[in-house]
């Protein structure tokens, strides 16, 4: 088929310059390659998401961790129950709210999860090669700065958005 030389060059879509829409592109394509990764190391995309989630920190209420892993919070508190009976988490009380339940890894669940995250560090090094560390580093601070300023928008933040990580 042939081109017309003359003919203008169509316009671009919207939603190839709408961040939005280029976020959750990118986001979906990224996290499709590793969540393979994880699958094969015994973890479905959730757990591995809840798991990330709590390594390394300070325990969080189970709201905090629906919104950080993009996940409904019924959809989270099932998938606790089933972490909880591995060991994997524990639930503890919130030191003066009795509403709000925080979870946080086990130190089983932390060696559980050691290797993957050694895999997905290396995943997101091959991801962020191409454009060099300081450029990788402003791209993270920007994403960092953006979920600080969107974070308290109004509406359930991880409703109908389980598909990013």
């Amino acid at each position: 088929m042939e081109t017309n030389p003359s003919a203008p060059a169509p316009a671009p879509r919207f939603v190839d310059d709408y961040l939005p829409a280029l976020l959750a592109q990118a986001s979906l394509l990224i996290s499709s390659e590793f969540h393979e990764v994880a699958r094969q190391q015994g973890f479905s995309v959730s757990e591995w998401r809840v798991m990330a989630s709590l390594a390394g920190g300070e325990a969080v209420s189970i709201g905090r961790l629906a919104q950080v892993t993009v996940t409904k919070q019924p959809t989270v508190t099932r998938l606790l129950d089933r972490m909880e009976a591995r060991q994997q988490i524990e639930r503890l009380p919130h030191d003066s709210d009795r509403r709000i339940t925080l979870v946080r890894i086990t130190p089983q669940g932390a060696k559980s999860v050691e290797h993957l995250m050694e895999l997905a560090r290396e995943h997101e090094r091959r991801v962020l090669e191409p454009f060099g560390l300081q450029r990788a580093e402003d791209l993270k601070a920007t994403l960092r700065r953006m979920i600080d300023l969107h974070a308290q928008a109004p509406g359930d933040a991880a409703e109908g958005a389980e598909g990013a990580d």
